[in-house]
């Protein structure tokens, strides 16, 4: 019996490719899936999984608002994961109010399986302690939009009182804490919060990693509950079958879980970590380097998270490929453009939120500059020999581009948590992997080649409306 078969409000549909050349969605409370082709789907690899909400190679139902789409079911990812656990579920992610996976750790702690949880200190409250939307008023728009998403999702009934069931059946908060599980979030360090708690891992029985991209929200997954357009934040998750690697993750874990809540404050966030130097993991047919941030300003930048990624892009030979939520960091790019000056094509798609922002390092690339909204010229460096291949794809209205991967001549893929940012490499708990895989990299390939096709590039109209806007504002 699925284990939220007693559930009224949660149910799956198929996760898996269907074979044929087209698919049309199932009309559903909101309106049908647009047409789109259906792609055989990749061959995964034994030990290293790779799912993305938005894979043309799968359909499944959302099982909230019930909508047939392209797709990895993610939280049926994580769901499945959870389902093996025979010992114990350590959980380190951002934000968490997707209540399959609440219910279905709340199944495992009721089994005697050791369930652990880590949140970023922002999104730990649940909902019944957070008020009314008439309290949402005083957050910024953009909490405010999430807060209220989240409060019509747990109101089944829409009477604008969330009751004890619903709370109890939809909050994933609610759902942990009536299971007992024990959870802390980033103030158990004595602060009022690192950066940003913003891993997105899981570790099962000390074998299983279960990391990526995605937050367990709707809108990283499944999609806004009350935007019937959109179809998630573009986001992928692993699911990895390495003991070596689970042990580095569930050192991490443990270093931020320290005696856990009620226990001594002995629980290290951010820079009160050890610095942690990059790790070499294999499994069967892969080399995997793992490293976690962050690092502090005091130590050498090639040693850091960034340097690491800037380091392994500089190894490439064939090609790159960059699906970026945010990128920032200067001395990143300044460490790609002799990969450009060598005559590698690089291709970079950038979410629209931040691509055309004074401190984007696509701007670089485009050999642009633009002052900030204070009409000042940052430290950034446009490239002498601009590229045009840079760019932001096109989204579903709503969606944004979560990803923060990059693919090396198709055999090499980055991932992880950390955006390509100062503020990820020097002050926030992140991830990152190297893969070395030519399986794995296929899959992520197909997700940038599906995000490229359609993109907008080079001085696209959003750019020209930006360049505008600030000669409006600043003058020439």
């Amino acid at each position: 019996m699925h284990l939220l078969s007693k559930s009224p409000w949660v149910r799956w549909g198929l996760g898996v490719g269907l074979g044929f050349l087209l698919f049309v969605g199932v009309s559903s409370q909101f309106r049908s899936e647009a047409t789109l082709p259906t792609l055989d789907p990749l061959p995964q690899d034994p030990y290293i999984q790779a799912y993305f909400n938005q894979n043309q190679a799968a359909i499944y139902t959302d099982p909230y608002r019930q909508i047939t789409r392209h797709g990895d079911d993610l939280e049926r990812v994580v769901v499945d994961a959870i389902a093996a656990a025979t010992t114990s579920i350590d959980v380190a992610v951002q934000e968490f109010s997707l209540p399959g996976i609440a219910h279905a750790l709340a199944a495992k702690q009721a089994a005697g399986v050791t369930v652990r949880v880590v949140i970023e200190n922002t999104y730990s409250t649940p909902m019944a302690k957070r008020g009314s939307p008439a309290a949402f008023a005083q957050l910024d728009e953009r909490s405010q939009d999430k807060a209220s998403d989240q409060f019509a999702f747990i109101d089944v009934n829409g009477d604008g009182v969330l009751s004890e069931d619903e709370l109890r059946d939809r909050d994933a908060l609610t759902i942990l804490d009536q299971a007992n599980i024990p959870r802390l979030d980033d103030t158990a360090d004595g602060s009022k919060g690192s950066g940003l708690m913003h891993h997105k891992f899981m570790v099962v029985d000390g074998h299983t990693v279960v990391t990526g991209s995605a937050n367990w929200t709707l809108s990283c997954t499944h999609g806004d509950f009350t935007n019937p357009d959109s179809r998630g934040n573009a986001n992928s998750i692993l699911v990895i079958d390495s003991q070596p690697l689970a042990q580095r993750f569930q050192q991490e874990f443990s270093l931020m879980w320290g005696d856990g809540p009620g226990g001594k404050p002995d629980s290290l966030f951010g820079l009160q970590k050890p610095h942690r130097t990059s790790a070499l993991v294999s499994t069967p047919g892969s080399v995997l380097e793992l490293q976690f941030s962050p690092t502090s300003k005091t130590r050498p930048w090639a040693e850091s998270v960034n340097g690491l990624i800037a380091k392994t892009l500089g190894q490439a030979t064939q090609s790159v490929h960059l699906a970026l939520f945010v990128f920032s960091e200067q001395a990143i790019s300044d460490q790609l453009r002799p990969v450009a000056d060598r005559g590698i094509p690089i291709k970079t798609l950038i979410d629209p939120g931040f691509a055309y922002r004074s401190y984007s390092e696509g701007l670089d690339m485009l050999g642009l500059t633009l002052p900030d909204h204070n009409c000042k010229r940052d430290d950034s460096v446009p490239w002498p020999r601009p590229i045009t291949t840079v760019g932001t794809p096109a989204l579903p209205p709503g969606d944004k581009l979560h990803h923060k991967f990059a693919v090396l001549d198709q055999n090499i893929v980055l991932t992880g948590s950390q955006n390509w940012s100062h503020a990820a490499n020097t002050t926030n708990d992140e991830n990152l992997l190297v893969i070395r895989n030519a399986t794995v990299a296929a899959h992520f390939e197909r997700e940038f080649q599906r995000l490229y096709d359609g993109a907008s590039l080079g001085m696209t109209e959003q750019l020209q409306r930006a360049i505008a806007r600030q000669q409006a504002k600043c003058g020439q």
